[in-house]
């Protein structure tokens, strides 16, 4: 079962050039360069968060106004965009009132979404860009999914948990200061179940593609597969979170949903069948930058509403990232509703 879009092969050698080289290189730095990390200070370890404002991470759910007409290329209308804008009022607002009203739950709950949608990324780009023949059943596919999420939302809970701890903690001293609820998830036990989870998910999912290989299907979309996840584990276990996080977000999930958005806009997709790619980043940046604009008026809004201002680097990092959480959760409505009329379920 393959995904609808056929791409060109300059399409993947672009991609494979701007997409998937740069970040396995960025990340291959940052793990030979862990120690020098380690000893930054805690401002400079929120750095790539604090980019993420206005560089790939924010801006990447910043086209989602014009994705759903794009995805099955019909005309975008007011219509299609005002049903966008209702999406992220009625879900996206009933998610941030969770939040005031119980952010234990609301924080445990983004990480969840996050793992998922994060997961649902890779999976898109694992069969699209590389064309992958390895992953032909929905079981394998959702057990894609929820391995390449837990690299990102899980390995940090067990290689760095007081780290973890903290970055929750700091979600809910937002709303509340009851924040003695969640020591339990970061106990021994809770951390022991983790582990074996994420490497029985792993094993798993390695053991089935190599499987598939065995059996017929290409080894190369395979090899690049398995190659990135394992370059994840390194990452997320050598890397402090928030640093390791922020990364990620900005160079490898919003890189690769900005090229998913390059494919079904059909002037940026002719430019990266012509190798040309300029083009296609202007018409990301043009279509992006309204929205963008409107999330950071809404992040303005937030600030005067949270219970507790933040007042710190760590707080101002919680603060955007529940910001983040109210606008992630229509977003992956639209990325799941792309899965579908894509054919990747």
């Amino acid at each position: 079962m393959a995904v609808s879009e056929s791409l060109s092969d300059t399409t993947r050698q672009v991609l494979g050039r701007s997409v998937f080289i740069p970040a396995w290189l960025i990340l291959i730095g940052c793990i030979l360069l862990a120690p020098l990390v380690e000893s930054l200070s805690p401002r400079l370890r929120y750095l790539p968060f604090a980019l993420s404002l206005l560089i790939f991470g924010l801006p990447h759910g910043a086209v989602d106004h014009l994705t759903p007409a794009r995805t099955v290329n019909t005309p975008v209308t007011v219509r299609s965009m005002l049903s966008v804008g209702g999406l992220y009022l009625s879900i996206g607002g009933v998610y941030l009132g969770w939040w005031f009203f119980a952010p234990t739950s609301a924080a445990i709950m983004f990480v969840f979404i996050t793992l998922l949608h994060w997961g649902q990324g890779d999976l898109y780009a694992i069969l699209s860009f590389l064309d992958a023949d390895h992953l032909p059943t929905r079981f394998e596919r959702a057990l894609s999914i929820v391995t390449r999420g837990a690299m990102p939302m899980l390995i940090p809970l067990i290689a760095h948990p007081m780290s973890y701890q903290r970055v929750l903690i700091g979600f809910i001293e937002l709303f509340s200061v009851n924040t003695i609820s969640i020591g339990f998830l970061f106990s021994s036990p809770i951390r022991n179940v983790v582990t074996a989870v994420i490497i029985g998910l792993t094993i798993m999912t390695i053991a089935a593609g190599a499987w598939r290989v065995y059996t017929g299907a290409s080894a190369r979309p395979y090899l690049i597969d398995a190659g990135e996840i394992g370059l994840l584990w390194a990452f997320f276990i050598a890397l402090p979170p928030i640093f390791a996080v922020g990364v990620y977000f900005c160079i490898w999930h919003s890189l690769r949903h900005i090229a998913r958005l390059a494919i079904i806009d059909h002037p940026s997709r002719q430019a990266l069948d012509s190798a040309h790619i300029r083009p296609a980043v202007w018409r990301f940046v043009r279509d992006a930058a309204p929205l963008t604009a409107a999330a950071l008026l809404f992040f303005a809004s937030l600030y005067i509403l949270v219970p507790r201002q933040p007042n710190n680097i760590e707080s101002l990092a919680a603060f955007y990232l529940v910001g983040i959480a109210a606008l992630t959760a229509p977003h992956v409505v639209i990325v799941s509703w792309m899965d579908r009329m894509q054919a990747v379920w």
